[in-house]
């Protein structure tokens, strides 16, 4: 969904060969399909819940080489620590945060393997704005930048790369989601989203492009040299302190 649809359209568009997972095979299908039309790249399908015990290892074993890992989940809820019950909470962490960690693990040693690759994690600025609205997330992606760099520090000595993205607010149905909750707890109105989105730079959430358009210089050639970093897409955001 989201973020990771529009990246499987655009790497396809770009002639990469692809495999791809999601809890929902229908979703899966219809992106095979979508692609079919635009390119001849080969689609392989894997319906997972990577939360799932064994889930990991499952893609693995099907999976023998891969030059490209994207990591992207936006599993975590929004809210403040008593709206988030401990439930939420290890749900969300299951899929993105130890889900990102036991991916790489596993990929990690196939590239290295085959002489190299890069990963990229799509986390989100939260984890720079540490946010009490969003704690929960605020925490997991903290988290996840700070595996990132550690991971991405020595990782060109096995000629590959790890970098993080940190996107802001993204025109998906997830971001109006998290507007509509801050605003109906907040304001007492759902309608107060519209006014929290007037606040974003050009008083929008980014393009799924401009977003996808840095994963994808990020995991080509051109950026051989960067490795062990955070790149923020949110148009200044995180730097005013806040993620709405």
């Amino acid at each position: 969904m989201g973020i990771g649809e529009h990246l499987a359209e655009a790497f396809a568009a770009a002639g990469v060969h692809l495999h791809l997972t999601a809890r929902s095979m229908d979703r899966l299908e219809a992106l095979q399909a979508r692609i079919a039309s635009i390119s001849d790249v080969s689609v392989t399908l894997h319906p997972l819940d990577l939360a799932a015990d064994g889930a990991v290892d499952q893609l693995s074993a099907a999976i023998k080489q891969v030059d490209i890992l994207i990591n992207n989940a936006g599993a975590i809820p929004s809210g403040d620590l008593w709206d988030v019950d401990q439930a939420s909470w290890q749900r969300g962490w299951d899929l993105k945060v130890y889900g990102y960690i036991g991916m790489c693990r596993e990929f990690y040693t196939k590239m290295k393997d085959a002489g190299g690759g890069v990963i990229i994690n799509n986390i989100g600025n939260g984890g720079e704005v540490l946010d009490p609205k969003y704690i929960a997330g605020a925490s997991g992606n903290a988290s996840l930048m700070g595996f990132t760099r550690a991971l991405g520090a020595f990782s060109l000595d096995d000629n590959i790369r790890v970098i993080g993205v940190n996107p802001g607010p993204v025109d998906t149905d997830r971001i109006y989601n998290m507007l509509k909750k801050r605003a109906l707890k907040d304001m007492g109105d759902e309608g107060g989203a519209e006014d929290l989105q007037k606040g974003y730079p050009l008083g929008r959430p980014a393009h799924r492009h401009e977003v996808s358009d840095v994963i994808m210089f990020l995991a080509s050639d051109r950026a051989s040299y960067i490795s062990g970093t955070i790149i923020t897409v949110d148009g200044g955001i995180a730097s005013r302190r806040s993620i709405i």
